[in-house]
């Protein structure tokens, strides 16, 4: 084999020597979700000092990760891992809210547990809330590989650095898309196939804001394709199966696909029908 692609390697290798792997960071999140809810545990503690020593274990863990993470040298990484955990009640009390949201508004569910233990939606948005608090306090790599952790589990592709309200409802979810620059309310509901995107894809619109933003209320069903930085679905509407935005819609609209009849035969058409404020005609 040629030694200069051989020592091209060595290099890399030595250049991140302890460098740890996309499934020990993963490691890190599947350990923290079984600490905020036993429903992923497979551990038993017989007194609160031993839960209190496990959760200083997991802070540890965490911040001898960012230690060794090349990406993450530049921070001080017992200040990051203080600041993260202190932060865990909050992420806790949106997950919380995350799960009444899909509880609530899925009629299968039967409880809350069954949310907790069998719903992709949920396992992407505990991934989301997770990774979107260490991109918050300037952590770059692992919050990437925490949500691609979650989106290879469960087809759930959410950004880190996209900022979600409370009260989220994933139903379904495979093949959902949420771009790094989205912005989405609170009590928002999205199915499976929703596509929350960009319009540009050219690499000097990085630092601009190139994906929807999704305001209070909104519900945006199957196969839904919104797109632009500028694009703002207004609070209360309902975006139909398959439909393509690349425009603002005001509050309380309704964006579906009209049938049309030709020669006594219904035709669908690729045409939008907004009604604003009103029911559909």
């Amino acid at each position: 084999m040629d030694k200069t692609f051989i020592q091209k390697l060595y290099q890399s290798h030595q250049a991140c020597p302890t460098c740890p792997s996309p499934a020990e960071i993963s490691q890190v999140f599947t350990h923290l979700l079984a600490a905020l809810f036993p429903d992923f545990s497979n551990e038993s503690f017989q007194t609160l000092s031993d839960f209190e020593s496990h959760f200083k274990g997991l802070q540890n863990e965490l911040e001898e990760i960012l230690r060794l993470t090349v990406d993450e040298s530049r921070l001080n990484s017992k200040v990051i891992a203080d600041k993260f955990f202190e932060t865990l009640p909050k992420i806790h009390i949106r997950l919380e809210h995350d799960i009444d949201a899909m509880y609530n508004g899925d009629p299968a569910a039967k409880s809350t547990s069954e949310v907790i233990r069998t719903y992709p939606g949920f396992y992407a948005i505990a991934a989301y809330r997770i990774a979107h608090e260490l991109h918050r306090l300037g952590v770059k790599g692992m919050p990437r590989v925490i949500t691609e952790h979650a989106h290879s589990k469960t087809g759930i592709d959410i950004h880190p650095a996209a900022k979600i309200g409370e009260h989220f409802c994933i139903d379904h979810g495979t093949g959902v898309v949420i771009g790094e620059t989205t912005v989405i309310g609170n009590h928002v509901k999205i199915y499976q196939g929703v596509t929350l995107g960009a319009l540009s894809v050219e690499k000097q619109d990085a630092e601009k804001k190139r994906h929807p933003t999704i305001e209070d209320d909104v519900v945006i069903y199957a196969g839904a394709t919104i797109l632009g930085g500028e694009t703002i679905i207004g609070q209360g509407s309902i975006i139909g199966g398959n439909v393509w935005l690349t425009r603002s819609v005001p509050t309380n609209s309704k964006i579906y696909y009209q049938a049309k009849m030709y020669n006594g035969e219904t035709e669908e058409t690729d045409l939008v029908v907004f009604k604003a404020n009103d029911s559909p005609a």
